[in-house]
């Protein structure tokens, strides 16, 4: 199984930058074909952000394209998040999510605990 640490998370003004940060773990790091990033707001449903597979391929959510990048370390291990000009919207718990395929091409899901990032006016 696999196990997601979630850091970055915080207090920023509008304008601000914030960058979060995802660390899997376990012996199935090397089955994971997909790592990103969904968020939720209070009362709302969780919403997908930003998602980056094994081969480098990235895909945004429109309310973020241009403002937030999704990159990993060389290792597939550890996926950031950059959130550059944030705005008030953007106030959301962030969840990270790894996407693991076995040796018997099964699928599964994870996600981490989540972290808070809270923009103000």
């Amino acid at each position: 199984q696999l196990q997601l640490v979630e850091s970055g998370g915080g207090l920023v003004q509008a304008g601000g930058s914030l960058r979060l940060s995802c660390t899997a773990s376990g012996r199935s790091v090397p089955s994971i074909k997909a790592m990103g990033w969904s968020r939720q707001a209070p009362g709302k449903e969780r919403e997908l952000v930003a998602i980056i597979t094994s081969d480098g391929f990235t895909n945004y959510a429109g309310s973020v394209k241009g403002r937030f990048t999704i990159f990993r370390n060389n290792s597939k291990n550890t996926v950031y998040l950059q959130m550059n000009s944030l705005k008030p919207a953007d106030t959301a718990v962030y969840y990270c999510k790894a996407q693991e395929r076995d040796v018997n091409l099964s699928i599964y899901d994870f996600w981490g605990q989540g972290t808070q990032v809270t923009v103000s006016s």
